[in-house]
């Protein structure tokens, strides 16, 4: 095994078990305690397009139960057929293994620590970005990935536009290309993160530059996931800009490239729910059936997780939020249940996988669904979570749906009943104060209804 390479050695521990790359993956994170490598980064080791760091090589090695040295011994013969020479005899070449972070601490001091260790590696490279420093980015943007999902966004803006200001600066200076190709997708995960902050908080063009940003450094990394994840941002932001023709269009733009994953049945879903609510009654039918399709499909994992993955959970959000637009009884009845599944599912997801968004958006759907079905208690009953929840925690997309919902509360139909009255002062005075509580409130509640059939909920 002594002229055995990296790659090949990799691949031969994991057969030799019978596991796929995403099982080594899986394995890895759990002893790291971080949900960060993928099975796509295992492959990349295994085809030597990125070789495993140091402290990479310590995990690996407990993961398929041999000495490090090994694995050190395999990365040198690597190295020497590309003539980089020796990379673990503690030359001035080797760079610094940031220290592993426990999971369940969730002091401040301890994230801050790990970041001053990841700048430091930065530093090191300072232009010149190593494998180190390319695979320290990725983990940041797959860790504010699943953060995002579950946790205020204002407490992660500023680190993820420090990162991705970070990955500008180093895609200025030189790299080897296949780190080139790397920074460039982490720069576009972090402009669609970036995109997404500002979606959340109605500020619709900024998000647009941030994604029109992310699909140019998708583009140059050639990246045909990110690309049609980045039309599913355009998509969104056309949604809320009231462009729901346009908003159709780039979803089904977006199903034209070739991705692994849900972002296909994601694509669907943004489809079909546009389609909805421009009245297109047979063409979201049929983007429902094709995200089903996908979803069942579906044979890979997302390469990211969080934000980047569109789980089962979130698809049934989407297509209660579909079928209520579509207004027929029995629609009204499948977006009950499509909503009721939804909760049940982030219900039962582990705290950080659980959409606080998606959660407040699947209630307001149940309150209004019960609302066209004569049910004012059950409205009030579906409207107790969000009434109960931190205002700051609501994006500018919930607060024009209880707005709107508030309205169709005060509206002549309901005749001026006491219960609606109440629900609408209610919710109008939760809606002002998330608003208020949002750096860019005026933005979010100033977008006026581009479409006369636009969805309160």
């Amino acid at each position: 095994m002594s002229d055995t390479r990296i790659g090949a050695l990799l691949i031969r521990l994991r057969t030799a078990r019978g596991w796929t790359q995403q099982r080594v993956a899986d394995e890895y994170n759990a002893l790291e305690g971080r949900a960060a490598k993928t099975g796509k980064e295992i492959g990349r080791y295994e085809r030597e397009a990125r070789i495993p760091v140091p402290y990479t090589r310590k995990y690996l090695a407990q993961v398929f139960g041999v000495d490090t040295a090994a694995l050190d011994r395999a990365v040198a013969v690597s190295k020497s057929f590309r003539g980089e020479g020796d990379s673990f005899s503690g030359s001035s070449k080797e760079r610094p293994a940031l220290p592993a972070v426990p999971s369940r601490l969730g002091a401040g001091a301890v994230s801050a620590d790990a970041l001053t260790s990841a700048d430091f590696a930065r530093f090191i490279a300072q232009r010149n970005a190593d494998e180190f420093v390319v695979e320290q980015l990725e983990a940041d943007v797959a860790r504010f990935a699943r953060a995002y999902v579950s946790h205020p966004l204002l407490e992660l803006y500023v680190e993820i536009k420090r990162l991705r200001d970070g990955a500008f600066e180093l895609l200025r200076g030189r790299q080897h290309p296949r780190q080139t190709a790397d920074l460039y997708v982490a720069a576009s995960r972090l402009c669609g993160l970036s995109a997404h902050v500002c979606l959340d908080l109605g500020d619709y063009d900024s998000a647009a530059t941030h994604a029109r940003t992310a699909r140019a450094c998708a583009e140059a990394a050639g990246h045909e996931g990110l690309l049609a994840w980045v039309r599913a941002v355009e998509s969104l932001i056309a949604y809320w800009t009231g462009r729901y023709e346009q908003a159709a269009r780039l979803a089904q733009a977006g199903r034209h490239h070739r991705a692994r994953g849900s972002i296909g049945a994601r694509l669907a879903s943004l489809e079909a729910r546009a389609l909805a609510v421009a009245g297109d009654r047979v063409g979201a039918v049929a983007a429902l059936a094709d995200a089903e399709h996908f979803r069942e499909a579906m044979a890979d994992h997302d390469e990211v997780p969080g934000i980047f993955a569109f789980p089962a959970a979130k698809q049934f959000a989407y297509a209660g939020t579909s079928h209520l637009a579509l207004g027929r009884r029995e629609h009204v009845q499948q977006a009950i249940a499509s909503a009721n599944t939804a909760i049940r599912l982030y219900r039962s997801a582990e705290d950080d996988d659980q959409s606080v968004g998606d959660l407040f958006a699947a209630h307001v759907d149940l309150a209004r669904s019960h609302l066209l079905l004569g049910d004012l208690d059950g409205t009030e009953a579906m409207l107790g979570f969000v009434l109960e929840s931190p205002p700051e925690r609501m994006s500018a997309s919930i607060v024009r749906r209880l707005t709107a919902l508030s309205r169709e509360l005060s509206g002549p139909q309901y005749g001026g009943a006491v219960q609606a009255a109440h629900l609408s002062e209610r919710l109008q005075y939760m809606a002002a104060l998330a608003a208020s509580l949002s750096p860019t409130a005026s933005k979010a509640w100033a977008v006026p209804p581009a479409h006369p059939s636009e969805p309160p909920t």
